[in-house]
């Protein structure tokens, strides 16, 4: 079974800091429109899939799963985005860290499912691990990037992807209820970012919300997708449970880090 944080009461968690060398898992998700076929809560479904199936193999307890994440770039266009700014996701991994500390933890880390994501999540990890350092261990892992063949899997129809084949593969092995099949076929949308030289906010590239080919997606895909992502960050788990600083603390623990700005 899965050890869920929030399900359970604060001396089963005060046991659980001893463990698995204060490991905690906290799935990054999104509250983003996601095509006319899927939920918009599909990163989030998604994120806490892998982490609840990577708990049950190595015993790593899993935080609630954060919802409103970095989603600015699907822009009102769509119902349903909710989005942080990035200074206010940024600063909600800063607290929550900043809070695993205090309470005891040694480790956490970050496993996401969000492209958009990506860039606040890096610089909050930086900012952490420099805040915390020699008392809280921080990493950030991509779902979407933890093998080249998972990687290959979701670009294979779009770089610039988003509802794609991928993505809605791994829905129809997780939730096929959430799935609105006969919307499938008028689903798909081309990645129009190719040549493009500056970046721009979904609305500006695709006509639906989706960027790719769902309409050939596959459940046995999304089941496939969906073992290798949870055997591979397995393995880093279980590394990471045990995996300390390259060097020895007497090279690092006397430097002191100005506050950020």
């Amino acid at each position: 079974m899965p050890v869920i944080l929030e399900n359970l009461a604060w001396p089963e968690i005060a046991e659980l800091r001893g463990k698995n060398g204060g490991l905690l898992l906290l799935p990054l998700g999104a509250t983003e429109q996601h095509g006319p076929h899927l939920p918009v809560a599909m990163d989030t479904l998604l994120a806490e899939a892998v982490c609840h199936a990577v708990s049950d193999e190595t015993g790593v307890p899993v935080m609630s799963a954060l919802r409103f994440t970095s989603s600015q770039g699907h822009t009102p266009k769509w119902p349903g985005t909710f989005s942080l700014g990035h200074e206010t996701f940024i600063a909600t991994l800063r607290d929550i860290a900043a809070w695993a500390v205090a309470t005891g933890w040694k480790r956490i880390l970050f496993v996401n499912s969000h492209f958009g994501n990506d860039a606040p999540a890096r610089v909050a990890v930086d900012q952490i691990r420099l805040t915390h350092i020699g008392k809280l261990q921080v990493g950030l892992i991509h779902v979407f990037q933890l093998t080249g063949h998972i990687r290959e899997c979701y670009t294979s129809d779009a770089d610039d992807l988003h509802a794609n084949r991928a993505e809605t593969s791994l829905m129809l092995h997780l939730h096929p209820d959430l799935v609105h099949m006969d919307r499938l076929a008028g689903a798909d949308d081309p990645d129009r970012t190719a040549d493009t030289v500056f970046s721009y906010p979904v609305a500006q590239t695709s006509l639906n919300g989706v960027t790719g080919t769902p309409s050939e997606a596959t459940v046995e895909e999304g089941a496939a997708l969906f073992a290798e992502m949870v055997a591979t960050l397995a393995k880093k788990v279980t590394t990471a449970t045990s995996e300390e600083p390259p060097l020895p603390r007497e090279h690092w623990e006397n430097i002191s880090i100005p506050p950020h700005t």
